[in-house]
């Protein structure tokens, strides 16, 4: 099956809340190298005006990556994890990302381009925190090649 051209008006459903915990954005920091020390160190983040420590910019992709999980498991986009190749992520902030944040993301496909026996698939992942309120929104870019392939 290839990718339903279609799906580049496609909506999927929130993803359930995730709680961005203290030890998982230390975590994520030192697999990142991030070592500024708002990242691990909490006065140091409240310090420089945050309530927790602050996850470095590509934790973003942590949200991302359940909204991603719906596009994947759905057989009907034709987006099949074996012939994907993450080609591109741009993070668009309002407000980092901070220890206790309650994030829900939601994603839609903006484009689906043929290429061949392929196609690019575009979306965006809007994040918002447990008030409603806008946090990141990030983009990703998968190419998908063919069964023939």
């Amino acid at each position: 099956m290839s990718v339903d051209p279609d799906l580049a008006s496609r909506e999927f459903p929130p993803t359930p809340a995730y709680l961005v915990g203290r030890e998982k954005v230390r975590e994520f920091a030192r697999a990142v190298f991030a070592t500024a020390p708002q990242h691990t160190d909490v006065e140091a983040a409240r310090a420089a005006g945050y309530a927790d420590v602050v996850a470095p910019p590509t934790f973003g992709m942590v949200i991302a990556d359940l909204t991603l999980q719906q596009l994947l498991a759905d057989p009907s986009t034709g987006v099949v994890l074996e012939r994907a190749l993450h080609t591109d992520q741009q993070f668009t902030y309002t407000r980092p990302i901070v220890a206790g944040d309650e994030l829900t993301g939601r994603l839609r496909v903006t484009r689906v381009r043929q290429m061949g026996t392929g196609a690019m698939v575009t979306s965006e992942t809007d994040v918002t925190d447990a008030d409603g309120e806008h946090v990141l929104t990030a983009t990703s870019t998968l190419l998908i090649g063919s069964e023939d392939a």
